[in-house]
């Protein structure tokens, strides 16, 4: 699996918000066929009519993102879809955002979660159950384009930014008090971007193939020093209820036959290069 050097669990209550954005902002769908190999399994496992609901954010480029022509892409999107294909499974992708598509989760209105979510024990102990990990990812930081910060010593009692109930949140807040960091929290990332951008905050915390996808794309006037990374952890698809278990063993299968044709890679390679 290609490591490319986010999120912790954020428990979200509000189960009728989730209903009602399930209802309102669904961004894709897809219903594919199966393939004769894949056709008994998924019957079996899922029911041949079944169409799972899969929650997912909005705006967490490169995994999930309104690309310019309007259309929802991203690896996690494209996975599932391929993963789909192979296993012949039917679902729903809505994009609600991260706190709404936990919600979602958590409460039954959707019957599992893509959104670049890192398997964390505490997530396990809060009731996901998550697929086999799907891609690895590390945690860093961005400043200004025209900062000197080169290490987390420069940083200190600096004011700095994190999304909500993420790993790069984790992030900061395991280096909080080492070197007196001051933590602002945003709902979502470009906001916690252009707070540093705005010179609010001296640098922001995210996930580092997340953070250098979206300050290419958007061509941000920030940079992400080196060595100022951490170890990382995997991405997983998540279920929050035991009945749903089919479908994450689906996931776990059509996984494995993806990285084994290489239609994996391919994904890989198309977002990230």
């Amino acid at each position: 699996m290609k490591k490319i050097s986010r999120r912790s669990f954020l428990m979200i209550a509000g189960a009728a918000a989730a209903a009602g954005a399930l209802s309102a902002c669904g961004a894709a769908s897809s219903a594919p066929a199966s393939s004769a190999a894949s056709s008994g399994a998924a019957a079996s496992a899922a029911g041949t009519d079944k169409k799972w609901i899969i929650a997912t954010d909005t705006v967490f480029v490169p995994f999930e993102y309104t690309d310019e022509t309007g259309a929802f892409v991203g690896i996690d999107v494209d996975l599932l879809a391929a993963i789909a294909a192979d296993q012949g499974f039917q679902y729903d992708l809505q994009s609600i955002g991260w706190d709404g598509a936990v919600a979602a989760v958590q409460s039954g209105q959707a019957d599992a979660i893509i959104a670049g979510a890192s398997i964390k024990q505490e997530r396990i102990d809060s009731g996901w159950m998550f697929s086999d990990g799907y891609f690895t990812a590390t945690q860093t930081v961005a400043v200004p384009s025209d900062s000197k910060v080169a290490s987390f010593d420069d940083l200190k009692g600096a004011h700095v930014a994190v999304k909500n109930g993420t790993a790069g949140a984790d992030y900061a807040e395991s280096l909080k008090e080492q070197y007196s960091l001051d933590i602002a929290k945003f709902d979502d990332s470009p906001t916690m971007y252009q707070d540093v951008l705005s010179g609010n905050s001296a640098a922001c915390f995210e996930d580092t193939p997340v953070m250098a996808a979206y300050i290419k794309q958007h061509d941000l006037a920030l940079k992400i020093p080196d060595g100022m990374e951490n170890d990382g952890s995997p991405y997983g698809f998540a279920i929050m209820n035991k009945d749903n278990q089919p479908l994450l063993d689906l996931f776990n299968a059509g996984l494995k036959n993806i990285q084994d044709s290489g239609k994996y890679d391919e994904i890989i390679a198309k977002y990230l290069g």
